[in-house]
């Protein structure tokens, strides 16, 4: 009678080749590329097995870069940002570099320091469509952007609005020495209401709305 074969084993946890680094399933790690020269990859474990020959594999959910989404990286995008995407894989534990965090957006805003293996997420991904939840975000200043954590902004009295020194005019030194600021609009006791208040973040959702504005 013929022998079956041992099956795989889920397993709590890994410790990171030539490190004590232990991983467990819902850290996120940095894994190493296929090209030495590019970053390492981020993802998120879901589940760690063994085979009966204890070889070690992950199952993940990878974090695409901007440049790696379908519209590329874009204004607002942080240097730190990362996309949760739909897009699961199974790998080799050994390809495993180190740990890292992934923060929340409101989480990494309050970060005092951002250390080399701070991250953050604001968006879930899809690959094959290159679409995000949510696919629209607050925008401010009068450019009517959202919102670059490596951006300094300042805040107005009048209208608590949030504003990028350069489209006030101002150098970052100045801003950085301003006691308070009040915007043109609210210096001028100008009432007029901003026309939009979120930004399409898909480029396909961006058209639709410019060519929805155009009809007006």
């Amino acid at each position: 009678m013929a022998k079956t074969k041992p099956g795989k084993k889920d397993v709590d946890s890994y410790t990171i080749k030539g490190t004590n680094k232990v991983v467990r399933p819902g850290d996120c790690v940095l894994m190493r590329p296929s090209d030495s020269d590019k970053p390492p990859y981020v993802a998120r474990v879901e589940k760690i097995e063994a085979d009966h020959r204890n070889n070690m594999k992950v199952r993940v959910r990878w974090y695409y870069r901007p440049e790696e989404s379908i519209g590329g990286r874009r204004q607002f995008h942080g240097a730190k940002e990362l996309f949760l995407s739909d897009h699961y894989d199974v790998q080799s534990a050994h390809t495993i570099e180190g740990k890292c965090i992934v923060h929340t957006f409101k989480n990494y805003t309050k970060l005092e320091n951002v250390g080399t293996e701070d991250y953050f997420c604001r968006f879930e991904y899809k690959a094959a469509t290159g679409s995000f939840t949510p696919d629209r975000v607050a925008v401010y200043c009068k450019c009517e952007m959202p919102y670059n954590p490596d951006d300094l902004m300042v805040q107005c009295e009048g209208c608590k609005d949030w504003f990028h020194p350069s489209c006030m005019g101002m150098t970052i030194e100045e801003a950085k020495k301003l006691d308070q600021f009040l915007c043109s609009d609210c210096s001028s006791d100008d009432d007029t209401k901003r026309s939009l208040n979120s930004f399409p973040v898909s480029p396909a959702a961006e058209t639709k709305v410019e060519a929805k504005r155009r009809k007006r």
